[in-house]
């Protein structure tokens, strides 16, 4: 509980904004880092208040928490508006300082409730053309052992739509080429059964048998899947640089990380006419409302479709 000044409405808004944040802190456990970004941003709220001429808690209205959100959208000469994404944050922090005032009678009520954070523009994932992911994944040679993995890492992230941080967690037992399906978990724990294509079996295959017990010996014994040439487990940094090495390879021009190619898994199934709900459950997203932004992606099919096939699209 915060001191029993704090019940003083006349003590010092900076006071009382000390007062949240030793309770965020001691009471809620927040890491000193978000306790930071809480007083930088509180700092800044205050400051606005000051420059309104409010000095009291109790003096905050609604309108004014509305000011304080618009004037961090509008750019000025000392400095440009904020991103959407920091004013939600910036927000955040404001709403927690006004329900703990409220929670510890220094207000009667939260000027802040109603006032939600502007929503972050949506921003479509980057997807690569069939084209591009085909030059990727021949680029890595075939003819050395860590060629044969990085072939093989490669079609299993376009073909499974997996995390980098999920596939790199693939354990042998996960797999079963046979049937063509692989066990991944993902975030939260979560498993998921997934298909693997023929492409991506030809080529875990061909690791498996020829690659992986060379790099196996240089180790002491793993299940993972993919392994580094000591024979451990792959990691994320570098599954990252050998997708990185290989559109390098391919001479590609664009930004491309293992994201990249899940984003282009479902997209290309999108394109190719998925439901997507069954992305959904591919991709192991909680929600499909997370699934639904690829949809956004494939306008470019939708007008095509729309040109060939509506009677009057075209004069």
């Amino acid at each position: 509980m915060a001191n029993d000044c704090m019940a003083n409405d006349t003590a010092p808004l900076s006071s009382q904004i000390r007062d949240y944040l030793a309770h965020v802190s001691v009471e809620r456990g927040l890491s000193a880092n978000t306790v930071a970004a809480y007083r930088r941003d509180l700092i800044r709220y205050a400051e606005f208040l000051t420059d309104s001429g409010v000095t009291a808690a109790s003096a905050v209205d609604q309108s004014m928490v509305i000011a304080f959100a618009r004037q961090m959208r509008e750019a000025k000469t000392q400095a440009p508006a904020l991103a959407p994404a920091s004013i939600g944050r910036i927000m955040s922090s404001v709403r927690g300082l006004h329900r703990f005032w409220v929670l510890e009678g220094v207000t009667s009520d939260d000027p802040a409730h109603e006032v939600t954070p502007m929503a972050p523009a949506r921003r479509l994932p980057k997807a690569l053309s069939f084209e591009q992911v085909m030059a990727i994944l021949s680029s890595p040679s075939t003819e050395e052992p860590v060629g044969l993995r990085d072939r093989a890492l490669l079609e299993f992230l376009y073909g499974t739509g997996a995390r980098i941080s999920e596939a790199t967690g693939l354990d042998l037992d996960d797999l079963d080429l046979d049937d063509g399906l692989a066990r991944i978990t993902g975030k939260g724990s979560k498993t998921r059964l997934v298909p693997v294509g023929s492409h991506a079996r030809t080529s875990l295959s061909a690791y498996l048998t020829r690659a992986r017990p060379v790099l196996a010996a240089r180790g002491v014994g793993t299940a993972a899947v993919f392994l580094n040439q000591r024979g451990q487990r792959l990691s994320r940094q570098t599954g990252w640089a050998i997708l990185q090495k290989a559109a390098k390879a391919a001479h590609l021009e664009v930004d491309v990380s293992p994201h990249v190619l899940r984003h282009s898994f479902a997209t290309h199934l999108l394109d190719g006419g998925a439901d997507v709900r069954v992305v959904q459950e591919l991709l192991g997203h909680a929600s499909v409302t997370t699934t639904q932004i690829y949809t956004m992606v494939t306008v470019d099919r939708l007008r095509e479709v729309y040109i060939s096939t509506h009677p009057r699209a075209l004069a």
